[in-house]
């Protein structure tokens, strides 16, 4: 057998196996949209992400965690879904089919959760969730943002009065050490009635951070312009004395050590939670959530009770991984913005790696279904791979109608640098009609593989289904390789046996 038989023999085989690994995909990608294998696999994933390997009650309160993670409105928005009765019903069938087969898994395993594989009764969810999406969800699911909201809110209210108190410490002084006469009596009542204005103030600039209709910052500055106005007013209407001026100076002396910068003010108050403290947040048994949960009390009940109930349930496991990767953060952090940001950027990349691993896991998988399907194709479309060689090599006009088709195949690829599986699935069906291939259960194969046909009246030879056992197996292995991989082999044999490709134009 010379080097020109051998590359088209090997052309032609290698053609026939793009062939049924295209179909092979076809009804890989079928089983596991009807299945939802990518959607299961991505939920079971996250679960190991959150909880690792977990058991009893642990397990359930994870499975709890991640339906509350796949009902946030940024995850169900991923899975986009037709409306309409027509529209829906594939759909529905699939469902009904899917149902079936996890209800005979549980049924088998005793395992009843299996029906509810996507938490309170759904019946999808997105094969895909972005990295970034999952980390707001994560954080907005574990209600951070709004314990950090509220730590900040409380830390403010005990800051303004905090302020106040020293504010009034200084008038409280003064009026212990002040002769009182008819001039500094209306003094110190116009100082009490402004002191009352300042308070309602502050508690004005308190309600509206609260409300979101302020930043941090612009709260201490506005805090730090109605001092200056209330000591303006005290500097203007102070009885000329030396305890009055005494008082002037404390006034003015708190008011540059407090408010002179804004930063200060901010780190003197801890009106920016490090992140120890953002992640103390989610843990019932510290300070900080103690002081949390007293400020959400006095203003939202059923806020409070919300937080109350998911931190009563969560897994222990997200506590502890929260606080790995806070710490993995902390060296870059400089102020509150940053911190929650850059656990969010953790939780992403971390999210990101657990599903490479995740991939190969469900690619290992898919590999081994994929022998599974190339097995059926093998038997069911009786590809003997020995038997193939053995006809191409012997029939030359198979053989070079076969190279010929593969050569046209290659030339038409819409994509010269890749594959376009579309097109290939579609050539696929036009050999499949056209072209005799050396596979199948008809009269005309049988005659060259078993020496039978239908037409005659011998039993068909059982026994020999023994002979064409190794070369399904064969042709098995060879399905799993992938279309893919049979393509980019093809084009190299192609041009090998065109003597290579012309050289581009730039070059000559």
């Amino acid at each position: 057998m010379n080097l020109p038989l051998i590359l088209d023999v090997a052309i032609g085989l290698i053609f026939i196996y793009l062939i049924l690994s295209l179909l092979a995909s076809e009804i890989q990608e079928l089983i596991a949209t009807v299945l939802q294998w990518r959607a299961q696999h991505l939920r079971r994933s996250i679960e190991i992400l959150l909880g690792g390997d977990v058991r009893d009650e642990e397990e359930a309160r994870v499975f709890q965690l991640v339906n509350q993670i796949y009902a946030n409105p940024l995850i169900q928005i991923l899975n986009q879904e037709a409306r309409g009765f027509f529209a829906t019903l594939p759909r529905k069938v699939t469902w009904a089919v899917a149902s079936l087969v996890r209800n005979a898994k549980a049924t088998e395993t005793g395992n009843k959760n299996q029906e509810t594989v996507f938490g309170n009764g759904k019946t999808s969810a997105p094969s895909y969730i972005p990295a970034d999406i999952f980390a707001n969800t994560l954080m907005d699911t574990l209600e951070i943002p709004t314990l950090v909201q509220n730590l900040t809110e409380a830390r403010l209210k005990k800051f303004k009065n905090e302020r106040l108190g020293e504010i009034q410490e200084i008038l409280d002084r003064l009026k212990e050490h002040t002769e009182i006469d008819e001039q500094t009596q209306d003094f110190l009542k116009m100082i009490e009635q402004e002191f009352g204005e300042i308070q309602i103030e502050f508690d004005i600039i308190c309600h509206n951070f609260q409300e979101n209709k302020a930043s941090l910052t612009s709260s201490i500055n506005r805090m730090a312009e109605s001092f200056d106005k209330y000591i303006e007013t005290f500097q203007t209407e102070l009885p000329a004395n030396k305890l009055n001026g005494k008082a002037l100076r404390r006034m003015k002396f708190l008011r540059k050590d407090i408010f002179e910068d804004v930063e200060r003010a901010l780190m003197l108050g801890g009106l920016r939670p490090n992140i120890n403290e953002i992640v103390q947040a989610i843990d019932k048994t510290s300070n900080i959530y103690q002081e949390i949960s007293a400020n959400i009390q006095d203003k939202d009940s059923q806020l409070h009770q919300r937080i109350e109930n998911l931190l009563d349930k969560l897994p222990n496991s997200i506590t502890s991984k929260i606080v790995v990767l806070a710490k993995r953060s902390q060296n870059k952090i400089v102020s509150t913005e940053e911190g929650i940001s850059l656990l969010k950027n953790e939780i992403s990349l971390t999210f990101n790696n657990s599903m490479e691993r995740a991939s190969g896991v469900y690619k290992r998988n898919s590999k081994g279904v994929a022998i599974l399907i190339g097995l059926f194709l093998s038997v069911s479309t009786n590809a003997d791979t020995l038997h193939i060689i053995n006809r191409l090599a012997k029939d030359s006009a198979l053989r070079d109608t076969i190279v010929y088709n593969a050569g046209e195949i290659l030339a038409q690829n819409p994509q010269p640098n890749g594959v376009d599986i579309d097109y290939l699935r579609r050539q696929a069906d036009i050999a499949f009609t056209d072209m005799a291939l050396p596979i199948g259960w008809t009269d005309t194969n049988l005659k060259h593989q078993v020496n039978w046909t239908s037409e005659t009246r011998k039993k068909f030879p059982f026994w020999t289904i023994i002979r064409l056992i190794p070369g399904w197996i064969l042709s098995a292995i060879a399905i799993a390789m992938g279309a893919p991989f049979w393509f980019d082999l093809l084009g190299k044999l192609v041009n090998v046996r065109g003597a290579g490709k012309p050289p581009d134009s730039s070059s000559r």
